[in-house]
């Protein structure tokens, strides 16, 4: 056979392999619509995620991904399996998105594997993804990766962005966080804290990140001031007063720019006298923060 009419075969047996990928998605998709697809079904399953999330066609790889997470957690298992064994890195991290829609707790110790230990940079960053969206059943996980000094800053990074996105989820766990004696740990849910704190405006969690402001650490008082600096919550400008004379100028930097934030005028003496900082880049952020204050007290006025 010449070498044209070998491509040409294997283009037709690809477009045909594709039509039957077509039907079947199809069928599914009416069966759902009908309430009569069979959840059983292995072979159908297996097929829709191994050979369907494997398809050459982007959009026909997000319309089987839909399909499945209508169908849910009968697929969870083929799902897992595809995250866990299967070669194609296309597979993989259609596999992972995929159990993002679906949000299956089961499937947390294969997501943790991958985002672990998968080569591929989108696997894991999909895998962190759908831990988040996994919600409060991911925590525990989360947690102890934050906790182990061999993961890399990226590692946490992720790990930290996806407890901030369970959030008000996980109330319960994040608060017994905070005793834990990791640095990382107790940074990052402060940051979750933070979230909570904007979602519900509770009095508890704001409370938390006021005490967090006398950390002994001044990566997590710095995290606690910043993160004050997104809530209108006027009990805490006393203690950020105090912060003005932390002996961490990340501390200072933060509390001067959240009292900027507040419109409230009897900050600006404090404000004032934090112009007399020893560090330059304080000095120049409490200037722009008395004329933030009076920026926004002038707004308020007039609104």
């Amino acid at each position: 056979m010449s070498n044209a009419l070998h491509k040409q075969s294997e283009g037709d047996a690809m477009l045909q392999a594709q039509a039957e990928l077509d039907a079947l998605v199809y069928q599914v998709n009416e069966q759902i619509t009908l309430e009569t697809f069979d959840p059983s079904d292995q072979a159908t399953l297996r097929r829709m995620v191994f050979d369907g999330l494997g398809d050459a066609r982007g959009l026909f790889r997000l319309r089987v991904a839909e399909t499945l997470s209508e169908i849910g957690e009968p697929a969870t298992p083929f799902l897992t399996e595809a995250l866990a064994n299967d070669p194609n890195p296309v597979v993989r991290r259609a596999a992972a998105k995929t159990l993002t829609l679906i949000a299956d707790p089961t499937a947390v110790p294969t997501l943790l594997n991958a985002f672990l230990n998968d080569k591929d940079t989108v696997v894991q960053g999909s895998a962190a993804g759908a831990l988040a969206r996994t919600g409060e059943a991911a925590v525990p996980a989360l947690l102890q990766i934050l906790a182990a000094p061999e993961h890399p800053e990226s590692t946490k990074g992720h790990a930290a962005w996806a407890l901030a996105f369970i959030g008000s989820e996980a109330t319960d766990l994040l608060y017994k966080a905070l005793d834990s004696d990791s640095v990382d740990v107790r940074c990052a849910v402060i940051g979750a804290i933070a979230h909570v704190a904007q979602e519900q405006a509770d009095e508890r969690s704001c409370k938390v990140l006021v005490s967090a402001l006398t950390d002994p650490e001044a990566v997590i008082r710095t995290e606690a001031a910043s993160a004050l600096g997104q809530l209108d919550y006027a009990p805490a400008i006393p203690h950020l007063i105090l912060a003005l004379k932390d002996s961490d100028v990340e501390v200072r930097k933060a509390a001067v720019s959240t009292l900027g934030k507040t419109g409230d005028r009897t900050v600006i003496e404090n404000l004032q006298a934090a112009m007399n900082d020893e560090v330059e880049v304080v000095r120049t952020l409490a200037k722009l923060a008395i004329v933030q204050v009076e920026r926004r007290s002038v707004e308020d006025e007039w609104g």
